[in-house]
């Protein structure tokens, strides 16, 4: 698909966005103290992801997200919207390999450049109530996804003990600096090839109950990182 023209006035702003959410990031996300928290083991037991894995969380929680999985060539979808736009330059100067489509536009060729990065090993992960919302409602990309490939999907959260909240869609977080980051991962779920119609909605279900349930434990429990329970690691 040919890609999207914007006018200079939008260029402008794409370059001055782009660059200032890059530095925020960087400048905020080294002072982060994150840990992470599992619904089932991982492997590695140290781990802070697993892959190939098809992962799916809310918009707002991208900036800890960003930081924290920076320069390992996770892909992610980016609309061609002008906010996919300036997102899809962020991301990409922190090592994200930008695959641009969303749920309304471009869609099935995104899945399929998708599926590729996951042939190749590499880690996908949906922003999965953009670009747009409605808030907290999944859409079924990974689902869809996670049949065309026969690999498993998994929702995340990452919860923050201090943020500014914005005033935008999403409620998008930017962290305080020194705020602690709770990130807490949901069991695997394997949507099979053969899978009908009644079988899809009723994965898509498990997915949006299964972002719900990791939400819910972070914030409940953000506050403990740096405990036994939750203990800080290099991030």
């Amino acid at each position: 698909m040919e890609a999207r023209r914007f006018s200079l006035r939008q260029r402008i702003l794409l370059w001055l966005i782009s660059w200032a959410s890059y530095l925020a990031i960087s400048v905020i996300g080294p002072t982060l103290r994150y840990s992470v928290s599992w619904e089932e083991p991982p492997s590695p037991p140290d781990a802070t992801y697993e892959k190939p894995v098809i992962y799916s969380f809310w918009h707002r929680a991208v900036f800890a997200s960003a930081w924290l999985w920076r320069k390992i060539g996770i892909a992610v979808m980016v609309s061609r919207s002008f906010d996919g736009e300036y997102i899809a330059r962020t991301i990409e100067r922190l090592g994200f390999v930008a695959v641009r489509g969303s749920s309304s536009r471009g869609g099935a060729t995104a899945l399929l450049g998708l599926k590729d990065q996951l042939e190749q090993g590499n880690l996908v992960v949906f922003t999965v109530d953009g670009p747009r919302g409605p808030k907290y409602v999944a859409k079924p990309g990974p689902v869809l996804l996670s049949r065309a490939s026969t690999l498993p999907m998994a929702a995340f959260y990452v919860a923050l003990s201090d943020a500014w909240v914005l005033n935008t869609w999403d409620a998008l977080m930017i962290p305080k600096p020194f705020s602690k980051a709770l990130v807490r991962f949901s069991a695997k779920m394997r949507v099979p090839a053969e899978a009908d119609d009644a079988q899809l909605a009723e994965f898509h279900r498990q997915l949006q109950t299964a972002l719900e349930r990791v939400t819910r434990f972070a914030e409940e429990n953000v506050a403990q990182v740096g405990s036994a329970e939750f203990p800080i690691i290099n991030a």
